[in-house]
């Protein structure tokens, strides 16, 4: 047992916990975490992931009848009212950290490094990038990956969505009760989709459809400025002036840069035992990244509560306090007025 434990937080920006994801197993673990008393950071490129793509879920406790995106919000709602800190990015390196050797990580993304003694992967498949030149650049500056995280930001502004399928119609729906203009850029004569969502989201004043088109290139000095749009029947350019662009394209499973930090299966998914842990002391894992069977988000929330609960009580054990078996506690939440 370690004792002396620093106050990371008087030396610089310090958390119990980094989870990294944000569907069912990131928000669950969040949830657990925050609950715990843990100072806790999400660090995720949307809210949802996969569950994103499911117009209709019928077989989460409490709910008769909901879309993945409905669920997705209530989940972040929901967590909110612990008070974990946000940041929409994607996590591309983890390391032990130098300055405290065995008792933290250094967690690198594009924005910046974060540090924690503990760290819970639940980030199951990953938002595809665009592929497009000036979309690295401009991450964060107006490129987002999540309507439901970014959208509050772009209130009266123009902006795109671009995909195929009701992912991206979700997102184009949601955005229209917040800005003041969306193109919505898909590659066929008509968006592909759930007839009934396909025909709400054309009928919206505010969306106007650009059929038949790609995204060849984002441009903008410190922001996002422009769209470059290619036709796919004749080939030509076009531009669109645009503050945003959420790019709704589909997830993909990205393990490969965890292979000397955790063990992983052939398949590339993340070993966990009964408590979630990993092979690498402080790192849990819950969800689909993991190899458990039967991936469904009730069973991913699951996993996520057992991780949290194995890293809160990784983390009191090395500042020398009580572990925990549950989490029944009554606890007052943040309300805004």
């Amino acid at each position: 047992m370690i004792t002396n434990f620093p106050d990371w937080d008087v030396m610089r920006m310090h958390y119990d916990v980094i989870v990294i994801g944000g569907s069912a197993a990131g928000l669950a673990a969040t949830l657990y975490a925050s609950r715990q008393g843990l100072k806790t950071l999400v660090i995720t490129k949307d809210i949802g992931g996969q569950m994103l793509l499911t117009n209709e879920i019928q077989n989460y406790p409490g709910f008769a009848n909901t879309s993945g995106f409905e669920l997705a919000t209530k989940f972040k709602e929901q967590v909110e009212l612990y008070g974990p800190e946000f940041v929409y990015d994607e996590a591309n390196g983890i390391e032990r950290d130098a300055e405290c050797p065995g008792l933290c990580f250094r967690v690198k993304t594009m924005s910046g490094d974060y540090h924690a003694t503990a760290l819970i992967l639940a980030f199951g498949k990953t938002p595809k990038d665009l592929g497009v030149p000036g979309e690295q650049e401009l991450k964060g500056k107006g490129v987002s990956y999540c309507a439901v995280c970014d959208g509050p930001l772009f209130k009266g502004k123009t902006v795109a969505v671009v995909g195929t399928g009701d992912q991206a119609l979700e997102a184009a729906n949601y955005l229209a009760s917040v800005v003041s203009k969306i193109y919505l850029i898909h590659t066929h004569d008509r968006p592909i989709g759930s007839e009934d969502l396909v025909s709400q989201v054309l009928s919206l004043p505010n969306v106007q459809a650009v059929p038949n088109s790609k995204v060849s290139a984002l441009k903008g000095t410190s922001k996002l400025e422009t769209i470059i749009i290619t036709n796919t029947t004749n080939g030509q350019n076009s531009e669109i002036q645009a503050d945003g662009i959420f790019v709704e394209i589909g997830y993909i499973a990205k393990t490969a840069w965890l292979k000397d930090l955790v063990k992983l299966t052939p398949q590339g998914q993340i070993e966990v035992d009964r408590k979630s842990k990993t092979s690498q002391p402080g790192i849990f894992a819950a969800g689909d990244v993991t190899d458990i069977p039967y991936m469904q988000a009730v069973i991913s929330a699951g996993q996520g509560a057992i991780a949290a609960l194995s890293a809160y009580n990784y983390v009191q054990g090395i500042k020398g306090k009580t572990a925990t078996r549950a989490d029944w506690r009554a606890i007052k939440v943040q309300t805004t007025k």
